[in-house]
């Protein structure tokens, strides 16, 4: 009766034991220790492992060379960047000159027309443009508009260039490309000894580089301030304004200064003049007008005193006779004592 009781027991509770059993094996089964990967997932991963293969390629082959073409375009891509146009209508104002001065700091593209009024009397000119001696190629743009168009990218193709038309008489005009100009002062800078004497250059487009010179005897030389710390101080006030500042100014220091600016299509320079004048030198003036007033009181003073002698003869003949009696009383009077 005891066993009979136990296996009834035993089979009772081994169906549950059983299933506690299988529940406690599926949660250690790798499933747990290694969980299911959907599909985001899966897209997930492949991304992190493209973009880690993508980086390592990039490390090892050094930087990307196709960026590193957009940053730094080359000259002709410069060029193609910009385009200008400039005209010129002919004829132009009886007796003037038809010309046309453009300032070009970097690469570009030009274009440059000649165009006839239509209401001019010359009819289907023969029509030349040229660069010095050079005879240069043109296209007709309409029926009185000639042009040529000029690439630019170095100072080589800088310059001047005319458009001439002839007929039963002869039309010109001429453009002149140079790079910008510089504005300084034009008159001498004067100051005076232990002074200190202030230049400036600017010019209306941003150059690369701003340098000083000097002249030394003969021969220009480069100003560097990290040399003449305490003598030279050169400041770039604005990307397109330099300064220099001379200090402690002496004779020597007088001469002939110049600032060059470095475009992309050239080099430009602008010479200035420094007098220095001695401490003396605003005496001088005031020593001129006190020699003057010297000179014209002693005029003056010599005027009254032969103005006062005149005075007192009213005649020629009574001074001569009083003068006449006076030295004959001296000789008398000496005559006497011998």
């Amino acid at each position: 009766m005891p066993a009979t009781f136990a296996g009834r027991c035993l089979g009772r509770l081994l169906p549950p034991l059983l299933l506690l059993l299988c529940i406690s094996f599926s949660g250690g089964s790798p499933a747990g220790k290694y969980p299911v990967m959907t599909t985001q997932d899966a897209s997930q991963s492949q991304a992190n492992s493209l973009t880690k293969m993508q980086a390592g390629l990039n490390e090892s082959s050094g930087p990307d060379l196709t960026t590193q073409g957009l940053k730094q375009p080359s000259k002709e891509r410069q060029s193609n960047s910009s385009f200008l146009q400039f005209e010129i209508l002919l004829p132009g104002p009886p007796g003037t000159l038809l010309e046309r001065n453009i300032s070009l700091a970097n690469a570009t593209t030009v274009e440059l027309s000649c165009k006839l009024d239509p209401n001019s009397h010359l009819k289907s000119p023969q029509v030349t443009w040229k660069r010095g001696n050079e005879t240069i190629s043109h296209t007709t743009k309409t029926e009185n508009s000639w042009s040529i168009k000029l690439v630019i990218v170095d100072s080589s193709k800088m310059g001047s260039y005319s458009c001439i038309l002839k007929g039963d008489k002869e039309l010109s005009a001429t453009f002149h490309l140079h790079v910008p100009k510089i504005e300084a002062r034009e008159k001498p800078v004067i100051t005076y000894e232990k002074d200190t004497a202030v230049m400036v250059c600017k010019s209306d487009s941003t150059p690369m580089t701003w340098t000083w010179y000097m002249m030394s005897g003969s021969k220009p030389v480069i100003i560097n301030e990290s040399l003449w710390t305490d003598k030279y101080l050169i400041s770039r006030l604005s990307a397109n304004v330099t300064r220099l500042r001379i200090l402690k100014l002496t004779k020597e220091d007088a001469g002939v200064y110049w600032c060059e600016a470095v475009f992309e299509l050239g080099k430009s320079e602008r010479k200035m003049e420094l007098k220095v004048l001695s401490l003396m030198a605003p005496l001088k003036p005031f020593i001129a007008v006190v020699a003057e007033v010297i000179i014209l009181v002693t005029t003056i003073v010599l005027y009254e005193l032969y103005s006062k002698r005149k005075g007192k003869c009213t005649g020629g003949k009574a001074c001569d006779q009083t003068e006449q009696l006076k030295s004959r009383e001296g000789s008398s009077a000496s005559h006497r004592k011998i």
